[in-house]
């Protein structure tokens, strides 16, 4: 005992000054607490209740000699006292046992109160003889059954169960010594121990330690040592141990016998147990004092020690441990603040204490974080760094690991820094700077075997304990490639593997192989990241990876998918188009070999484009891919050479072999260019499979005369089709294009010939022979009137009159013929309207004579009542019913001229259809005057002048 370390980890509360209130008179012979309450029982019969800080709360009479035991109890707020009363007979005992409810409360006399008295119980019958109490306990079962053990000096236990308040109550007895020593048969002590459904009771006599099992239907005795104590020397800990006290030392027992024993020397005149500490009072009879010590068990210390007078009674509420003396005084300890004993144990450089303090009183992991990184932080400065990283290790999860990590950096400490960083990947809390540090360690420390351990180490679910990606990037600026290459194929960093292979090592072959172990999906990434290093050293592997990928031959069947569905499943070739950028010969083999696999490929219109501008550029070289412009579409005039004179795709060949093969491939891939322009453009199709506009760009950008022409013709842009050959004055090919495209009967354009004539027109030379051709055809489909064909000749000063002497002779006998035709026609119109106006004269002038004797619609004689039309027909009025208005004979074709007439006018006003009569008419000015002569569009407007469209067809129709 004397070794142990004193400290004053409780201090007195109230200024020590504390004092049992002079309401309670009496002398104090027993006391008890709980439920927030200490309560005391005096000789004169009287219980008082005291609040916190002792004071006064209420008395009353419990019973009318003296009160010897009682008990609070801490479930129900019931009150058990066990006392001296009147005796009713000599025959019967004084003593009582009686149960008050203290939230109940009736009037005592005239100003007292007193909690009501449910339960009032003789002790001692017939059955059980009188005998001294030595001992009192009370446990609260399941409410209302209460099991209460009082102890006898004759070594007996007598045992109520039950219903106090309602008489529902067993008896019985146990029996711990049968020793002839009367005096060392007293029941000094008890202690209830349960331990799920079991029930035990401690018995503790002068001369043993006794435990029964009260869950037997007779309980049976069992011994556990043949020592015991005196009164006052017994306590329970909180694990339901057994603790009593005797002068050579304290032991403690559980069910199956003694345990630990503590040598504590000297009278043990109270035991008690607080949050974890032991409470003694020692007599000190040198002194005549007593010696109030509490014992940290766990940590070996004395938490406090006080010398004081005499102490009579001892118990703890509030969290305060209470020692009443003799005289009424009273003191109240407290234990200080962990914060406080803390500063404490520092301040004397204590810190093993402190640590194994906070850990045994449970404290809570920052704060036992914060008093390790202080002896860590004392350690250091005394330059024991190994003990001290071993304090900080403790730490980790709640102290900041840069604030060791700074401690430790220096290189003559890398050994500490390394132990620390590992522990940190150890528990999962270290971050990508800490995976890098420590590595940086391994290396430096050139601890092989230590980097091998942590690389291939895992937690318990198989995967890495440190960020991958860091210990990659580590490993591999340090050279040890083999590492990095076993973490990222271990976490499946397929990205870094292949840029350690390709980056560091120029392992090419290792790649191509890696990437085909590779799923469809995650090789496809990385060929697209890692795909430009592989074509320029591997072209026909790669290649041949990337038709696995896009087609992955056989796969669909065994899938059980459609074709279509399967592709649309599968990478695009136009996904890896970037990876070619500086091999555009490379991505003309994979695009030829993918088309000839696969046949519908979602993509094929880009996939086609691609090819376009491989097979149509004249350096195999292009702008979508190779520039760095933002489109082909951005100045593709200024970038396309200049088209000379002759046949457009002619050029200057050059004498050097290697300029000759250089042209040789590339009109091989024209052609090659010319075929994918027709295949890609079935005749079932409306638009080709590839752009048209992109198509034409290129054919101009490179001066492709084959492929333009192909496909003006196939978009029916024949204007655009005859400029080209009038471009490179092609006068045999111009004409033999517009014999086939300028055919109407065939579905050509009529018009061609006119611009061809234009053409000759504005040629400047002799070109006699072609004229006359022209002119046949425009004769033949009377595509131009004669005075626009002398016009536009008339601009050729090379063309002579006799070009078109023959021409005009027959225009001008057919306009003769036309002429005379007309004269005729209106010569007859003229009598027609000359007659029509004698006879309406006749009608204003002269009467009419009706001798029709037969009526127009039945054929019969005519009779009155008869209706006469000015018609000449007559007919009975019974004939025309309703209708007396109108001749009926008549009448429907004189509707028929007003309903002509309406349409007409309808006619007029719908513009389209006029401005497409002179568009479709060989002579719009006769629609013109067919319009006119039917007097639609005589009459004045009071509308706009400008009524018809300004972008009508009729702009660009001549009349």
């Amino acid at each position: 005992m004397y070794q142990w370390r004193k400290f004053e980890f409780f201090e007195e509360k109230y200024g020590g000054k504390s004092k049992i209130p002079e309401e309670v008179s009496g002398k104090i012979e027993c006391c008890s607490s709980g439920r927030g309450k200490v309560v005391v029982g005096c000789d004169d019969g009287t219980v008082s209740l005291l609040d916190r800080g002792l004071q006064f709360n209420f008395g009353f009479q419990a019973h009318s000699s003296s009160v010897l035991f009682l008990q609070q109890l801490k479930q129900r707020n019931f009150l058990v006292t066990v006392g001296e009363d009147e005796r009713i007979s000599p025959q019967q005992s004084a003593m009582c046992l009686k149960v008050f409810d203290l939230d109940k409360m009736e009037p005592e006399g005239t100003s007292m109160i007193a909690p009501d008295c449910i339960g009032i119980l003789r002790i001692f019958t017939n059955q059980f003889p009188e005998a001294k109490i030595t001992s009192f306990l009370v446990l609260e079962e399941a409410p209302p059954i209460l099991l209460i053990a009082i102890g006898l000096d004759n070594g007996c236990i007598y045992c109520i169960k039950g219903d106090i308040a309602r008489e529902r109550i067993t008896r019985f007895k146990l029996q711990v010594d049968n020793s002839s020593n009367r005096g060392h048969l007293a029941i000094t002590g008890q202690g209830f121990r349960l331990d799920g459904p079991a029930l035990q009771l401690f018995a503790v006599t002068p001369d043993s330690v006794s435990l029964f099992s009260m869950q037997d239907q007779s309980p049976r005795r069992q011994t556990l040592d043949q020592i015991g104590c005196n009164v006052n020397g017994v306590t329970m800990s909180d694990r339901s141990e057994l603790i009593i006290g005797r002068p050579e030392a304290v032991y403690f027992y559980e069910i199956d016998g003694r345990g630990p024993c503590w040598a504590f020397e000297g009278e043990k005149k109270f035991l008690g147990w607080f949050r974890g500490y032991l409470l003694c009072v020692i007599a000190d009879h040198r002194n005549n004092k007593d010696i109030f010590n509490v014992y940290d068990l766990k940590n070996r210390l004395i938490a406090h020690s006080l010398v004081v007078k005499e102490i009579s009674h001892m118990l703890c509420e509030w969290g305060n441990i209470i020692l009443i003396m003799p005289d009424k005084s009273a003191l109240c300890i407290a234990e200080k603040d962990m914060e406080s004993k803390l500063d404490m144990l520092f301040k004397k450089n204590l810190y093993t204490v402190a640590i194994n303090l906070v850990q045994s009183q449970q404290a809570d992991a920052a704060a036992t974080a914060e008093v390790l990184r202080k002896y860590g932080d004392h350690l250091y400065s005394k330059q024991d760094y190994d003990e001290a990283m071993a304090q900080y290790i403790h730490t980790i999860g709640h102290l900041e690991p840069s604030y060791v990590i700074q401690k430790f950096l220096d290189a003559q400490r890398i050994y500490n820094l390394t132990n620390y960083l590992e522990k940190l990947h150890e528990k999962g809390l270290a971050s990508k700077d800490h995976t890098t540090l420590l590595l940086n360690c391994y290396t430096k420390l050139k601890d092989v075997e230590k980097l091998n351990v942590f690389i291939k180490s895992e937690d318990g679910v198989g995967e890495h304990k440190f960020d991958v990606e860091t210990a990659i990037r580590v490993c591999r600026a340090a050279n040890y490639h083999e590492h990095a290459m076993y973490v990222a194929k271990k976490a499946r960093k397929h990205e870094w593997y292949l840029k350690i292979l390709l980056e560091d090592l120029g392992s090419y072959d290792e790649a191509l192989y890696y990437i085909s172990s590779l799923e469809p999906s995650q090789a496809g990434v990385t060929v697209k990241e890692y795909g430009k290093i592989l074509i320029e050293h591997k072209p026909a592997e790669t290649i041949d990876i990337l038709l696995r990928l896009c087609t992955e031959d056989g796969e669909s069947s065994r899938r059980g998918l459609s074709n279509g569905t399967y592709l649309s499943m599968l990478p695009s070739p136009v996904d890896f188009l970037n990876i070619f950028v500086h091999h555009p010969q490379s991505l003309m083999d994979f695009l030829e070999k993918y088309t000839n696999k696969v046949r519908d490929s979602p993509a094929q219109v880009e996939i086609h484009n691609t090819l376009l501008e491989l097979y149509l550029s004249n350096d195999l070289n292009f702008p979508s891919i190779s520039q760095a412009s933002n489109g082909i579409y951005l100045n593709v005039r200024e970038r396309s050479p200049p088209v000379k004179s002759g046949t457009m795709s002619n050029e200057k060949s050059s004498s050097d072999p290697k300029d000759s093969d250089k042209e040789k491939e590339r009109l091989a891939r024209r052609e090659k260019g010319l075929h994918l322009l027709k295949s890609a453009w079935p005749s079932d199709l409306e638009q080709p499979l590839y752009d048209v506009d992109l198509a034409i760009i290129l054919c101009e950008m490179n001066s492709f005369k084959e492929g333009l022409l192909y496909l003006y013709e196939k978009m029916k842009l024949y204007k655009e089709v005859i400029a080209c050959y009038m471009q490179t004055h092609d006068h045999e090919g111009l004409i033999a294009c517009c014999k086939r495209l300028g055919d109407s009967g065939k579905g050509g354009d009529p018009s061609l010939w006119a611009d061809l004539l234009k053409y000759f027109g504005e040629l400047g030379e002799d070109c006699s022979k072609e004229v006359k051709e022209v002119l046949t055809y425009i004769e033949r489909d009377d595509i131009l009137p004669p005075i626009i064909v002398l016009q536009t000749l008339s601009r050729n000063p090379c063309l002579t009159l006799a070009v078109i002497k023959d021409y005009i002779a027959r225009k001008l006998e057919q306009e003769s013929k036309l002429i005379e035709e007309d004269r005729r026609a209106i010569e007859k119109y003229q009598e027609d309207t000359l007659s029509m106006r004698k006879e309406i004269q006749d009608l204003q002038t002269n009467a009419r004579i009706f001798q029709l004797s037969k009526c127009t619609a039945c054929t019969f004689t005519l009779d009155l009542p008869a209706v006469h039309f000015m018609c000449m027909h007559s007919f009975h009025q019974r004939c025309l019913g309703d209708n007396e208005k109108e001749c009926p004979e008549c009448a429907p074709e004189y509707r028929s001229v007003l309903e002509m007439k309406r349409s007409l006018e309808q006619n007029s006003k719908d513009q389209d259809r006029f401005f497409q009569q002179i568009k479709s008419s060989k002579d719009g000015f006769s629609v013109i005057a067919e319009y006119f002569g039917k007097g639609v569009i005589s009459k004045t407007s009071n509308g706009p002048t400008n009524t018809l469209r300004s972008d009508s067809p009729s702009s660009s129709s001549g009349f």
